[in-house]
């Protein structure tokens, strides 16, 4: 069997997705993608545009935490067909409430560190950066 046409090669897939071959490979292994990869009479593998599109959508769950056994149920689900959406939905909307809350974490450190940065360009400008966090010698001398 000849790959077809409009199947692309693990090049290019990983030429569009940005993942590296040695990370393809291991997508398909962990059983992460929603179809089965087609290979041509000499073994070589032939990906389809939705393969692209899906690892698409994987890099970016990988990117926001999704632990790869909620992608591997995901595509399972979607492996399976129709009339598993609430349960597809359930994940994703489960992932989503824990990428608020990182966000939010996030958020709360990003503000004390915008604190800490004015802090330190007004010591500097001000020449006072001298004592900043210096830690005294004992704890009487702590003010």
């Amino acid at each position: 069997m000849s790959p077809s046409a409009s199947e692309l090669s693990i090049g290019q897939v990983v030429e569009r997705t940005g993942l590296s071959v040695h990370a393809l490979r291991f997508y398909e292994r962990e059983g992460l993608l929603i179809g089965p990869v087609r290979r041509n009479s000499s073994g070589r593998r032939g990906y389809r545009q939705i393969d692209v599109e899906w690892l698409l959508n994987c890099t970016k769950f990988r990117a926001s935490g999704m632990p790869l056994a909620t992608i591997r149920r995901f595509a399972e689900l979607v492996r399976s067909g129709p009339g598993n959406e609430d349960e597809r939905l359930a994940l994703l909307r489960e992932h989503q409430r824990q990428v608020v809350e990182r966000i939010n974490e996030l958020t709360d450190c990003l503000a004390l560190i915008d604190h800490k940065v004015e802090v330190y360009e007004e010591h500097l400008s001000n020449g006072t950066a001298n004592g900043l966090w210096n830690l005294p010698e004992s704890a009487d001398q702590a003010g």
